[in-house]
């Protein structure tokens, strides 16, 4: 959950709502219901502040992080795309985020001796079906100049905590 509020805003059980939220949600039929036991708030309590922040924009996302290297996917790579500038970089950038293996495409400002501007997560069984991806996407989106930086150790996984 990408939250950015105040937390004067909320009494302490809406507070407490909101660190179980920005965690791991308890993988039941209900989660709401086991949060809201847990912090002496109603189900619909917890599901009516997840609706008003996101009704304000503070809550912008709500989604589940798969663990990848778990889930069986051992290969990881960020690529570097050099998008040329005449080309439509959102055009581009859907194009690749619409693959199955893509967890994240990003746009950043290229500079100097780095041209890159359009970054991709492949997240593959093995590191030759990374590059499968890989080639597939560069034909497809016709973007044939880039880098690829495959993960060798993951550092840290964490959401952002708010509360």
């Amino acid at each position: 959950m990408s939250t950015s509020t105040n937390s004067h805003e909320h009494t302490e059980a809406e507070q407490a709502a909101l660190r179980l939220l920005q965690a791991d949600i308890p993988d039941t039929e209900r989660p709401y219901l086991e949060i809201a036991e847990r912090t002496g708030l109603t189900e619909e309590a917890v599901l009516d502040l997840l609706r008003r922040l996101k009704d304000r924009g503070v809550v912008r996302r709500f989604g589940a992080t798969l663990r990848h290297q778990q889930a069986g996917y051992g290969a990881n790579a960020m690529v570097a795309w050099f998008v040329e500038q005449e080309r439509d970089l959102n055009e581009v950038g859907a194009i690749m985020a619409n693959r199955p293996e893509i967890s994240h495409c990003y746009q950043r400002v290229n500079c100097y001796a780095w041209p890159y501007n359009l970054y991709t997560m492949v997240h593959a069984r093995s590191r030759e079906d990374c590059l499968d991806v890989v080639e597939q996407l560069a034909r497809i989106a016709q973007v044939p100049q880039y880098d690829i930086l495959f993960s060798r150790k993951e550092l840290k996984k964490t959401s952002m905590a708010y509360f």
